[in-house]
Formats: structure tokens, C-alpha cells, sequence
């Protein structure tokens, strides 16, 4: 049987582009990763991890304007939304190259023998390796920073792990200009192509988490898909840690007295979080718990105004196109929800944005009404109009994992007057980012990042952005008694590496 094609396919259309590339059989995802495990040795040196990252940065700018150009024709999602995605995949790849050269992510630990402790301490000295081999698994909406150059592959790399990338089909042939771009930057370092592997198609996907030597996972994409292979990695013989990150509601509670204070601000600010790039953000705000009473309809008022003033757009393909539809169409069809602004069909290709209202109380109980407890991948949200707090937190307490969680305060609860810090507590439990006068779209690449949260936000309690991403491809190692002539640089009394590290209870710099 001749191997399945992979096309291009433009979203603005629905009509094919080209052929970029086959779907791959089992043997070559053997092929591929095997290649991968052969090139671990090649990115033990920290010096050359950390100047093929840059490198790798230096390549993509310089290969910017064609890549963007792919981007689009394939996604959609515009030049100018691209251009931006494509500066923080570099900035992160430039980031994780700073992590790797300061060395603080290996916590290196040493402890000396100590006879008069209980029990006495023996020579230990504890340091973190690489995992092996590690799977990505692209994701859709963000064909840069969550693709084959993005997080998980710029972390895993970082780490001394390489890396074999499952592509996205809706953007193949962006998948495949890409990592030919990262193959040149580590063939300037003297690293094998194999540390960088590129496979397509559903069934190479699965082969892929099934393969012995893959010795960790990283995914983004829906709650169905990752779970399947969620399980699938911990069915294995050898089960190995899977970092999914699934689907999330992002809700967002806003009192009474913030409405009352700035209601025109915070329903202009949902409107431009929730239509951005077309509603297509993991961290999109799809429940908003709103205030019955005058302060919550002038709230509407200005979300009606703003959202209806947006333009329709194009979704990443049309099967999520159909999804939309088919998602908002079930839900405005329930009893008591209305369509201030109706979501829907804008063009032959194109959806229109819009929000549904529903009273809060239809919420607090099991039933179908949990369908808008679901996430609903487009230009769409929620609003529940709550009458007390009491229902609020009765809403609240549904609420599956999310990645974020948002309340906007009046001037004087974030001051700490009334139920800010209440409503904070409600919230912590629920997510791994709250925010407070804010909104969730938009995840700055920083150091004290976390883009993570409770099942089914992610299946672990890690974070794919920010530094602490390299600790999902590590595990520790502890040597014990081990001839100082044995052990590795990054262990030796005299530091010769210049590692921070913590020193018989001391930490060093």
C-alpha cells in the first residue's frame, strides 16, 4: 500500500496547496527515532546545547520572512500575529540557551560524610541527567511557539534530550521548512540531523509514544487526543511521563462593585480577549461569571458593542470550522440561554464571533447544562449572571482544572477591602495562573512562568513555558561514595564547571 500524502491545504479555501510530504510507517518512525537516540551523546556538552539554541534563533530570524509567508497561507492567522509568534519562539530558544549556560536547572547537591548525624551520612552527590529521546506532539493554533521549534522541543533540546517532533497537519509544510532550519543550525555545531526528527500522520503519532526508546512526551491539542495517548504512555511496558496540556474553560469572576466601577473598560477588555485570533487561545476565557442588576447589563452593553464590531475570521482548518458551528449551535438551543450576539457561519469559510448568556443557577447542578462547562474552541464564551456570591462559588465548585483563572476587582477590593482575597482562594485551586485585573490571553515567556494547572488543563503539575519547562526532560541521579577521579564535572568538590549548587547545606554561586 502506498504511503498516505500529506497536503497543504490553505483554511481561507479549504483547497490544497501542495504535497509536502508522506505520512511515515512504523519503520521509519523506528528509523527516526533511533536516529534521535543515536545523537544523544552529541548534546552532552552544555556549551554546544546552549550556541545551537542560539543558533537556531539566528536561523529562523534569518529565514523569517518565507517562514511567515508559509504561515499564513497555511494557518491563516496573518503576517503581523506570525511575525510576533515567531520573535518569542526565538527569545525562548535565546532564553533556555541563558538557562543552559548558568547551569542551576542540573541542582547540583553535595553532601559530605557527616558520622555524628542519625543516621550518619555517607558521600552523596545528587545532580539531574536527560530523560533520552523525547516525542512532541505540535499543536495547531500556535505553528511557531508550540510547533517544532516552540517549547517543548527549545526545553527538551536544553536539557541534552533530543528531540522527534509529530507535525501538526495543519501546517506540514511550515513543520517541514523548519526543521530544515534547525538541522542547520546544529550541523554548525557538529550535531547529526537525527537530534531533530520530523514525522507525520495519526498512526506514526501513536507508533511514536509506543517507541522503547522515547523516553518522555510532550503534547497540546484537545482533552480527546491527548488522553489517548496519555494512556498509551502509561500502558507501555516501560510507562514514561507524558506533559499534556488538553483544553481549558479559563473562568473569570468579576464582583459587582468592578463591574459597577468600570464596566465599559472590563466588557471591551473580554471582547478583545475572547475574539483573539479568532478564539483560537488555549488560555481564551470561555465562562464569565457577571453580576445580575444594572451594573452586569451595562457590562453586556459594551461586551455586545465591542463584539459586534469585530470582524469574522478564519478558523485554523474546517473541521474545527464545523466544530464551532456545531458546539454553539447545541448550546444556544438550550432553555434560558440567549445570543446577545449570535456566533455563527460568517462567510463560506469564515465565523463570526459572539457570546451566550445564561442565569447562573442553571449551573450549579449535574445536568445539560454542563455542556457550557466545556470548552468551545472559536470566537465564543459564556456568560453566567450570577445574583450572590453564594452562586458564584456554587458554579465555581463545577469547574473542572484550567490553566488560568481571572477575577477583576473594583479599586478598593484590590485594596484589600471586601471579598478580593475570598475570591483568590476560590480561584487557586482551580488553575495555574490567576490573574487579577487582567486577561488570560497572552503568556509571557518569563522565569516565573507557569502554563500548566489542574486535570484536564495538563496531566502533570509542570509548566510548557517559562525556564522551570526544562525540569519535565530530567531526573536526578545520586552518587554515593563515589571516587572523586569517577565522578562527573558537574559533581566535583572543585567546581570546575562553575556550577551553582548547594554545598553541605550551603548554596554556592
Amino acid at each position: 500500500m502506498a504511503a498516505a500524502p500529506v497536503w497543504s491545504v490553505d483554511p481561507r479555501t479549504g483547497k490544497q496547496r501542495e504535497q509536502v510530504a508522506v505520512e511515515a510507517t512504523a519503520q521509519e518512525v523506528d528509523a527516526t527515532v533511533r536516529a534521535a537516540h543515536a545523537a544523544r551523546a552529541s548534546l552532552a556538552d552544555r556549551t554546544v546545547r546552549a550556541a545551537f539554541l542560539r543558533g537556531a534563533a539566528d536561523q529562523l530570524e534569518a529565514s523569517k520572512e518565507h517562514l511567515v509567508e508559509v504561515a499564513d497561507a497555511e494557518t491563516a492567522l496573518g503576517p503581523v500575529r506570525l511575525s510576533g509568534e515567531l520573535a518569542r519562539t526565538c527569545y525562548q530558544l535565546r532564553a533556555f540557551a541563558d538557562i543552559v549556560d548558568e547551569g542551576a536547572f542540573l541542582d547540583v547537591v553535595i553532601n559530605h560524610p557527616d558520622d555524628t548525624a542519625t543516621p550518619p551520612i555517607p558521600d552523596l552527590r545528587r545532580y539531574k541527567v536527560p530523560l533520552g529521546v523525547v516525542a512532541v506532539y505540535s499543536a495547531s493554533n500556535f505553528p511557531f511557539a508550540f510547533s517544532v521549534p516552540g517549547g517543548d522541543t527549545a526545553s527538551a533540546l536544553a536539557a541534552g534530550c533530543p528531540v522527534v517532533v509529530k507535525a501538526h497537519p495543519d501546517h506540514p509544510g511550515l513543520s517541514e521548512l523548519v526543521a530544515k532550519v534547525l538541522r542547520r543550525a546544529a550541523a554548525e555545531q557538529g550535531i547529526p540531523d537525527g537530534v531533530l526528527g520530523l514525522v507525520h500522520g495519526f498512526e506514526a503519532g501513536v507508533e511514536l509514544v509506543k517507541h522503547p526508546l522515547v523516553s518522555a512526551a510532550g503534547f497540546t491539542g484537545s482533552v480527546r487526543g491527548g488522553r489517548a495517548l496519555f494512556d498509551a504512555a502509561s500502558a507501555r511496558p516501560v510507562p514514561i511521563p507524558f506533559h499534556g496540556e488538553l483544553g481549558s474553560l479559563n473562568p473569570v469572576v468579576i464582583t459587582e462593585a468592578a463591574a459597577a466601577e468600570r464596566a465599559e473598560a472590563i466588557g471591551t477588555g473580554l471582547a478583545g480577549s475572547m475574539t483573539l485570533g479568532v478564539g483560537q487561545f488555549c488560555v481564551k476565557p470561555g465562562l464569565v461569571l457577571v453580576p445580575s442588576g444594572s451594573a452586569g447589563d451595562g457590562l453586556l452593553k459594551s461586551l455586545t458593542d465591542a463584539v459586534s464590531n469585530t470582524d469574522s475570521g478564519v478558523l485554523l482548518d474546517h473541521r474545527m470550522r464545523d466544530n464551532f458551528l456545531a458546539g454553539v449551535t447545541e448550546r444556544a438551543q438550550l432553555p434560558d440561554v440567549d445570543s446577545p450576539v449570535t456566533p455563527g457561519a460568517g462567510g463560506e469559510h469564515t465565523v463570526s464571533p459572539g457570546f451566550l448568556t445564561v442565569p447562573a443557577e442553571k449551573l450549579t447542578a449535574e445536568g445539560s447544562y454542563d455542556l457550557l462547562l466545556e470548552e468551545c474552541f472559536g470566537p465564543v464564551t459564556v456568560v453566567a449572571r450570577y445574583d450572590d456570591d453564594t452562586q458564584a462559588n456554587a458554579v465555581l465548585s463545577r469547574l473542572p482544572g484550567n490553566l488560568t483563572a481571572t477575577v477583576h476587582l473594583s479599586a478598593e477590593e484590590a485594596a484589600g477591602e471586601g471579598r478580593g482575597a475570598e475570591i483568590l482562594a476560590e480561584l487557586t485551586p482551580l488553575a495555574g495562573r490567576v490573574l487579577v485585573n487582567a486577561w488570560p490571553t497572552g503568556v509571557a515567556v518569563a522565569p516565573a512562568q507557569h502554563h500548566g494547572g489542574p486535570y484536564p488543563a495538563t496531566t502533570s503539575t509542570s509548566t510548557s513555558v517559562g525556564g522551570t519547562a526544562i525540569e519535565r526532560w530530567l531526573r536526578p541521579v545520586a552518587y554515593q561514595n563515589t571516587p572523586e577521579a569517577l565522578l562527573p564535572l558537574e559533581l566535583r568538590d572543585d567546581n570546575p564547571l562553575g556550577l551553582p549548587r548547594r554545598y553541605d547545606g550551603r548554596l554556592e554561586r
